[in-house]
């Protein structure tokens, strides 16, 4: 099985922490650059080894301190998008029956993200001296999650890496989709909305006090809109400081009390329960919690450590602790289906769904329908959010320049009817 070969090849020889590192340039056969970093004992074993790999090396020198750089604090992070190819190739190379070393050092080598690069390096150096993939895995939390390192190990244990692999990466393709569902719902309203605050900003504190100044020449009354029209960009010429300074205050504030654990814990219950929103967060969560459940019993998971991992994965702290206390309730002797009615969070379709799978066996295939048709929900309601939103934001702006412009134009128009 090439899982099991990967683990048989994987243990033997032991590297020192002391093996120089290369840096190398290279050329594949339809004439595409590579590059990369390689240990290796000197820059001979290095062109062998790209040659081995099929690359054609035209530059070869040991790493120096100068090559380390400087990496700012978030910068050069592993993107959700580059674990996901990561773990499709990885799935793909073991399911041909590479060893996991050269695999490991296949991907360290083709990774355009340093960062990355790095990281399945020391992966591969740890693998090299006998570690086992998944604990090597454990090294780089904010990399690989629990999921991650849970399901490997599963795999390795199991002898069936390169089907965990496989799933591993279905599971992550269809978080990366529906991440990217949820963020297209969200992103056009923000968007629209600051530069509708952009724009409104801007008339107020260049474009009215140029009005107001030929104004000033009529020395009559001015109309009642173009008068609050001057005396809101009065105040915010003003008092910018202030309001800018309180905004700031604002979302301090609102980040501090996010990040204490009694607020986030509130503003995940509120959240939940607005209109609109708070219902396609409870359908993205339910096809997270699903899906993740589902992938983890498929792969021979123990339910208990499946649902600690599902709880830190929810991504909302009301869900985490609906799913910790049905948990609780399992490890007490109950069933699942029960326990998640209490909750009161889940949809009764799907604790119903979650019951019959659990009665006839079928837990994961169960929870994977589930997951599916929430995907498609999620679908759904980000059409209807995203249609229904876009006249809003357009009567919106609309409303705020056709606003001001005839806010604006309401005493030349007054003068020219007295002059008529």
């Amino acid at each position: 099985m090439p899982a099991a070969t990967a683990r048989t090849q994987a243990a033997p020889k032991a590297k020192k922490s002391s093996v120089p590192v290369f840096l190398w340039e290279a050329k594949t056969k339809s004439g595409e650059v590579k590059k990369g970093e390689m240990e290796a004992s000197d820059a001979a074993a290095v062109d062998a080894r790209l040659k081995s790999l099929g690359l054609t090396p035209s530059k070869v020198r040991k790493k120096t301190i100068f090559d380390a750089g400087i990496t700012l604090p978030g910068a050069g992070g592993v993107s959700g998008k580059d674990l996901l190819i990561f773990v499709r190739q990885f799935a793909t190379m073991i399911d041909a029956g590479l060893p996991l070393v050269q695999c490991l050092d296949i991907l360290g080598s083709q990774t355009p993200n340093p960062s990355f690069r790095k990281v399945i390096f020391a992966i591969k150096t740890r693998v090299e001296g006998g570690s086992t993939f998944s604990d090597a895995l454990k090294d780089h939390p904010k990399v690989f999650d629990e999921l991650f390192v849970q399901l490997c190990a599963a795999g390795e244990v199991g002898g069936i890496l390169d089907t965990i692999l496989n799933r591993l990466a279905v599971y992550r393709e269809k978080a990366e989709k529906l991440k990217s569902k949820v963020k297209g719902a969200l992103t056009y309203p923000i968007i629209v909305l600051t530069v509708g605050i952009g724009v409104t900003a801007l008339l107020l504190l260049k474009v009215t006090p140029v009005f107001e100044k030929m104004f000033a020449d009529f020395g009559s009354a001015l109309p009642a809109p173009t008068q609050f029209v001057v005396d809101l960009s009065k105040v915010l010429q003003e008092y910018i400081i202030y309001i800018l300074a309180g905004m700031g205050a604002f979302a301090f504030a609102f980040v501090t009390f996010y990040r204490n654990s009694r607020g986030r814990v509130i503003f995940d219950k509120v959240i939940l329960v607005v209109p609109l929103i708070g219902s396609l967060l409870t359908k993205v969560a339910v096809a997270r919690f699903t899906r993740t459940l589902g992938t983890m019993i498929s792969s021979g998971v123990p339910i208990l450590d499946a649902l600690d991992v599902t709880a830190k994965t929810a991504g909302n702290r009301t869900i985490e602790n609906a799913i910790l206390y049905v948990r609780t309730k399992i490890s007490e002797g109950k069933n699942i289906a029960g326990p998640l009615a209490e909750t009161k969070v889940f949809p009764p379709m799907v604790v119903q769904m979650i019951g019959v799978g659990e009665a006839t066996g079928a837990m994961d295939q169960m929870l994977t329908k589930i997951a599916d048709f929430y995907d498609d929900e999620v679908d759904t309601s980000v059409g209807s959010l995203t249609a229904m939103i876009e006249p809003l934001m357009m009567v919106f702006l609309g409303g705020v320049v056709g606003g001001f412009l005839i806010a604006m134009y309401l005493p030349i128009f007054t003068i020219a009817s007295a002059i008529k």
